[in-house]
């Protein structure tokens, strides 16, 4: 059995989704351009604090709350034709989450380099 590590699945995913920078994820939300997407779980966010525009979508509900054919669909959560801008703690679990969007069919996702250790130092406001 060849099982690929999950360092090796977050580098095929990088090599295929778009990734920016703190910066420029914060021109796209101040432009009112994307749903930023936090991915952590919902402990982090109590532990770590929140991004004050951000929507809070847990990782293993992603695929099920953005599909309009699922039951979980979150109907008018987000606004579908907006990029969707991804985000965890590092950025490992958004890389794999973009990449599973663009499967998905979304055209406009990316994911912020460095996650939300980043966004903490950046012009993002924390709450």
């Amino acid at each position: 059995m060849n099982i690929k590590s999950s360092s090796q699945l977050v580098a095929e995913a990088l090599k295929e989704i778009k990734t920016i920078s703190t910066n420029e994820a914060f021109q796209i939300v101040e432009s009112n351009n994307c749903n930023l997407i936090d991915i952590r779980d919902i402990r982090e966010l109590e532990k770590e604090g929140r991004v004050e525009s951000s929507h809070h979508i847990p990782r293993g509900m992603l695929e099920f709350w953005l599909d309009p054919n699922s039951p979980y669909f979150k109907e008018g959560k987000l606004d579908q034709n907006k990029e969707m801008v991804l985000f965890c703690a590092g950025g490992m679990r958004s890389a794999l989450a973009a990449k599973s969007l663009k499967e998905m069919g979304f055209e406009k996702v990316s994911h912020i380099d460095g996650g939300f250790g980043a966004i903490k130092q950046s012009k993002f406001k924390i709450v």
